[in-house]
C-alpha cells in the first residue's frame, strides 16, 4: 500500500468539483459529519456502502476538522 499524499485544500477541491475524486469526512458519527463536513463530502458510512461499486482507480480524498 502507498503512503497517503497530502494535498492541498485548493486541488482536493477542484478534483471534487470536476469529478476525479470523493470527498469523504473521516468522522463516522453523523453528529460529527454534520458539524464539520465540507461542501461536497460524503459520511465514511456512505461511502463503505459504495466501495463494492467503485472502480479501484477512483480516488478518494479523507479529511477530518
Amino acid at each position: 500500500m502507498r503512503e497517503p499524499v497530502r494535498i492541498s485544500p485548493q486541488e482536493a477541491r477542484q478534483k471534487v468539483i470536476t469529478g476525479h475524486a470523493i470527498l469523504v469526512c473521516a468522522y463516522d458519527d453523523a453528529e460529527k459529519f454534520k458539524h464539520n463536513h465540507l461542501e461536497g463530502a460524503v459520511p465514511f458510512a456512505e461511502l463503505r456502502s459504495k466501495l463494492t461499486s467503485l472502480s479501484k482507480a477512483q480516488e478518494i480524498i479523507f479529511y477530518c476538522a
